[in-house]
């Protein structure tokens, strides 16, 4: 069996059409299907379900699924443990990320690993939606998540708890809330499907319910619209610590409640075999936020 075509199964598998999985493997949708029909006539079954409009898996596809991206694993996972010893990394490493930490932490240490190991690439998502890392045939996706380790194959990188704030301005009009009580008849801007705010009240989860003038989709534009004064925003440390840190956004501390802790994890797709490469990004990702914490805690 060629690995080469088990490796475009699960590519097709993940992009939902031959002509994307051709584009994104740098051929022709022609040369994909004739390769897949070769892949069907080796295994003796129909791995898809072929119309002109739509490509769905067979149950025979969902069975051999997770047994592809195994032999795929265990192939990059052999190569690396050759190719990587003194030379640097190599391969290509698959991250997905939200986009606020995607672009501010992600992106810087990709770029330090590419510039310290030449064979390496770097295949990046930035999404805030939660991406199935085992179909899409993703290394490490990293997450921000209330999670116990044993929920998923994951490692806890850093702490990230939600944290209240406002612009200075939107404080001078309107004030800052001291309780939870005075949370809720404040102007707050709500995330999309987050309608209550999570804390911890004498160790048991407490969801307030806020209101106010905006919601959005988005971190990037709840963190613009608090800046610019709309309202008090609740987002995550890692989210607004470099806003804080100039003056933009102050942080709100509310007394009868803590927030709520949250962390970054990175998510596996397997307990197999980890690639130096995974290993090494999350090394990196690890040291940055760690130098990141350090370098506000001697600011404070």
């Amino acid at each position: 069996m060629d690995l080469s075509d088990v490796a475009l199964f699960r590519t097709i598998a993940s992009v939902g059409s031959l002509s994307a999985a051709a584009r994104q493997m740098g051929t022709t949708p022609m040369l994909v299907s004739r390769r897949l029909a070769g892949l069907e006539a080796e295994l003796g079954a129909r791995l898809f379900h072929r119309t002109t409009r739509s490509l769905s898996l067979t149950p025979e596809g969902e069975a051999f699924l997770p047994h592809a991206v195994t032999l795929i694993e265990a192939r990059d996972a052999a190569l690396d443990s050759i190719s990587s010893g003194g030379s640097g990394l190599s391969g290509v490493l698959k991250v997905t990320s939200p986009n606020v930490i995607g672009h501010s932490i992600v992106v810087p240490v990709v770029a330090e690993l590419i510039a310290d190991n030449p064979a390496l690439r770097v295949d990046l998502t930035l999404s805030d939606g939660v991406i199935d890392i085992a179909t899409a045939g993703l290394d490490v996706a990293v997450r921000v998540a209330v999670m116990k380790p044993s929920d998923m194959i994951a490692t806890r990188v850093a702490d990230n708890p939600f944290t209240l704030c406002a612009s200075p301005g939107y404080v001078a009009r309107f004030g800052e809330p001291t309780t939870t009580e005075d949370l809720a008849a404040h102007r707050c801007i709500k995330l999309h499907a987050m309608d209550t705010w999570p804390f911890t009240r004498d160790g048991e989860l407490d969801r307030v319910r806020i209101g106010g003038p905006l919601s959005a989709s988005t971190v990037d534009a709840v963190r613009s619209a608090c800046i610019a004064g709309v309202g008090i925003a609740m987002l995550t440390y890692w989210d607004v610590n470099k806003q804080i840190a100039s003056g933009e956004l102050r942080r709100i501390v509310l007394n009868d409640v803590k927030p709520l802790e949250v962390g970054i994890w990175a998510v596996f797709p397997t307990r197999r075999q980890m690639p130096a490469r995974v290993r090494a990004f999350i090394d990196a990702l690890r040291g940055r936020l760690l130098a990141g914490t350090d370098a506000e805690s001697r600011t404070t």
